[in-house]
C-alpha cells in the first residue's frame, strides 16, 4: 500500500524512517554507556561516558528494543496492508508519538538546552530535529499537501 503514497512521503516513511529506527535499535546495543551519556550532552560526559547504573542500562536497552519493534511494525504496515485507511491511521498514531517525543525530549533537556540549537549533539538532533521533520512530513501528507494518493489498481479476479 505504501506504493500509493506520493513519492516524497513514501521515501521518508518506507526508507529513511526505517533506517533511523534500526540506528535507534543498534545505538544502545553497540555502546549502551555512550547512548545513555549522549541523551543530554554536557560536554565531558558525552566525550567519555562513565559507567551507567544497571537501571539506566536496562532502560536504554529496552528503549532500543522499542525502536526495533517500531521498525518491524512500520515495515509490516507499510509493506503488507492493502488498505490506505490503515496506513493513514498508522501515520496519525506516529504523528501523535512525534509530538510527545519532541515535547518530552525538550522537557527533559530543560528550557536552556532545548533552545540552544547550536549546542545540540547528534542524539538531540535525532530526537528533536529529525522527529519534528517526520511529524511535519506526516502532517503535510495527511493534509494532502503532497498531492493525492495514487489510485488502487484493480486486482484481477481468479476464476
Amino acid at each position: 500500500m505504501a506504493s500509493q503514497l506520493p513519492s516524497f512521503p513514501r521515501t521518508i516513511f518506507t526508507i529513511v524512517e526505517p533506517i533511523s529506527l534500526v540506528a535507534g535499535f543498534l545505538g544502545p546495543l553497540v555502546d549502551v554507556d555512550w547512548f545513555i551519556a549522549s541523551q543530554i550532552d554536557d560536554g565531558a560526559a558525552a566525550a567519555s561516558p562513565s559507567v551507567s547504573s544497571d537501571n539506566a542500562r536496562l532502560v536504554a536497552l529496552q528503549l532500543g528494543n522499542a525502536y526495533g519493534l517500531l521498525f518491524m511494525v512500520g515495515v509490516a504496515v507499510l509493506y503488507t496492508t492493502n488498505e490506505l485507511r490503515v496506513v493513514r491511521n498508522y501515520l496519525v498514531a506516529l504523528l501523535i508519538a512525534d509530538i510527545t517525543h519532541v515535547g518530552l525530549t525538550c522537557w527533559g533537556l530543560g528550557y536552556e538546552r532545548a533552545i540552544d540549537v547550536a549546542g545540540w549533539n547528534a542524539v538531540t538532533w535525532g530526537n528533536v530535529g529529525f522527529t519534528a521533520l517526520l511529524g511535519l512530513t506526516r502532517t503535510a501528507y495527511l493534509l494532502g499537501l503532497f498531492g493525492p494518493d495514487k489510485p488502487v489498481s484493480a486486482a484481477k479476479k481468479e476464476l
